[in-house]
């Protein structure tokens, strides 16, 4: 499955994670999207692998754009976001920060958060 880079933000379709490189490339999707899915994740974490197709699915079927930071690429990012432990999923609506959740969380539970915001 090819996914999107920030590179492509400009004409990447939202159904499908974003892999974001740096805290500019963040920021911009952050301020181009209305409602952004950060997901701070690690190839080597168990709960990460796990939460990847839940994502993935969030991307695909509701109106919020996902970013996925990989945490050893971006430790400074990571950093200046409080991220401690992976997975750390942080959403952002209208460009603000309103909610941070950490660790594996079902699909029902992220799809209704991310809904909520996206209204």
């Amino acid at each position: 499955m090819a996914t999107d880079t920030a590179a492509d933000v400009g004409t990447a379709s939202t159904n499908e994670p974003i892999h974001v490189d740096g805290t500019a490339a963040l920021d911009d999707v952050i301020a181009d999207r209305d409602v952004v899915l950060v997901d701070f994740y690690a190839d080597w974490c168990g709960p990460c692998q796990m939460l990847e197709p839940i994502v993935e699915r969030l991307a695909a079927e509701t109106a919020a754009t996902v970013a996925k930071v990989d945490v050893d690429a971006n430790q400074e990012l990571a950093a200046a976001y409080g991220v401690r432990g992976v997975p750390t999923l942080v959403l952002f609506a209208d460009g603000e920060q309103v909610e941070e959740i950490v660790g594996l969380r079902a699909e029902d539970e992220l799809r209704t958060l991310v809904d909520s915001y996206a209204e």
